[in-house]
């Protein structure tokens, strides 16, 4: 099964990429095409032996700004041609779903999210100053092509079932939940890595406005608990033009820091809702619990007071109410570690292997 895989853009490391690797452990030859990338901001990419990026890589800023260039990038996916392949994995919260693929060739797409700012997440891109404005007159346009390239995959599998349910919904498309993997092993070994404070929440994520972080960071100035904000984005300056003296920004830490806040946290704060949310896995991972809105993928990887504590309303007095119920709860991290198991990258690739070959076959 001669396979190519799809990504939307390499400019940058997450929860996706880790897919991406795991996908390069199945199929060790598959090259990687995608819109753009970025060698420096991506050093995991080494392990592909084929990087392919489109022409948008030769434009100006696209490489670190592919907003600008919304209408050219699905053009840039249909550029590749994938004759000789059997199977074509697109891993896509975008535009990588738009590939076209010869008849005899599968495309398989591993769904992340149907894009987020045309669908589930509209409004709150409307509102961010500066997207809102050149969004909105094209907003209906992109919607209209972004279906036509939704119904370009054969098969969906989701990241969860938040996602199967939008995928449904906006796409009109069945998929096939495959939760994605986490070295929980990583997380779970015990290390000595010091820290500069202690007794404190954390924070794992980009700081982007739909993330809701302004919101955790209200709660915990009224609470004068210290909260640790680890993660960079385009929202930084006026997070922390809001942040009292109990909360550190971090900016981007090593994989040894990261692993050492986990371990060393009282919980994880998840004030939004994720599509999964791999960083309550981690942390689970590290046997700490996770205080999560009640929605969204944190449903499916937190167990309500074992793992985890949940608030019901995003709202700044709802999380305060979590927090508080939380300190005097005590909490078994071996029922955390087991949690996070059931996430492992060893059970994803079982399940996606044996997914995506019996959906050839079947093809």
């Amino acid at each position: 099964m001669k396979v190519a895989l799809v990504y939307d853009r390499l400019n940058k490391f997450g929860g996706a990429e880790q897919v991406l690797i795991n996908l390069h452990r199945l199929w060790p030859e598959a090259p990687l095409y995608t819109a753009v990338y970025q060698p420096e901001g991506v050093p995991w990419t080494k392990v592909f032996s084929h990087v392919i990026p489109s022409f948008l890589q030769h434009l100006p800023w696209a490489k670190t700004h592919h907003e600008l260039y919304p209408w050219l990038t699905p053009l840039a996916f249909e550029s590749f041609n994938f004759t000789g392949f059997d199977v074509v994995v697109s891993v896509t919260s975008a535009e990588a779903k738009a590939v076209i693929t010869p008849p005899k060739t599968l495309h398989l797409c591993y769904c992340l999210t149907p894009t987020r700012y045309l669908w589930s997440h509209q409004k709150k891109y409307l509102s961010e100053p500066g997207l809102g404005r050149w969004f909105k007159p094209v907003q209906h346009y992109l919607q209209s092509n972004d279906l036509v390239y939704s119904r370009r995959p054969d098969i969906y599998a989701a990241i969860s079932q938040t996602v199967k349910t939008r995928i449904k919904k906006y796409y009109g498309r069945s998929s096939t939940v495959i939760y994605p993997p986490v070295d929980t092993e990583k997380f779970s070994k015990i290390t000595d890595y010091k820290l500069p404070i202690t007794d404190y929440f954390l924070i794992v994520s980009r700081l982007v406005a739909y993330k809701k972080i302004d919101l955790a960071i209200q709660a915990f100035n009224r609470l004068k608990l210290p909260l640790v904000i680890v993660g960079k984005g385009r929202d930084k300056s006026r997070l922390r033009r809001l942040a009292g003296p109990t909360i550190k920004f971090t900016g981007w830490v090593s994989e040894a820091e990261l692993i050492g806040y986990y371990q060393h946290c009282q919980a994880l704060i998840m004030p939004q809702e994720e599509d999964f949310g791999i960083a309550a896995v981690e942390v689970q991972a590290a046997g700490r619990p996770v205080i999560a809105f009640d929605q969204g993928g944190a449903r499916e990887t937190v167990v309500d007071n074992q793992t985890g504590i949940f608030f019901s309303q995003a709202r700044v007095d709802s999380l305060i109410t979590a927090v508080k119920q939380f300190t005097v709860r005590h909490w078994k991290p071996k029922l955390m570690i087991e949690q996070a198991k059931k996430f492992d990258q060893s059970v994803f690739l079982v399940k996606f292997k044996k997914f995506a070959e019996e959906q050839w076959q079947k093809y």
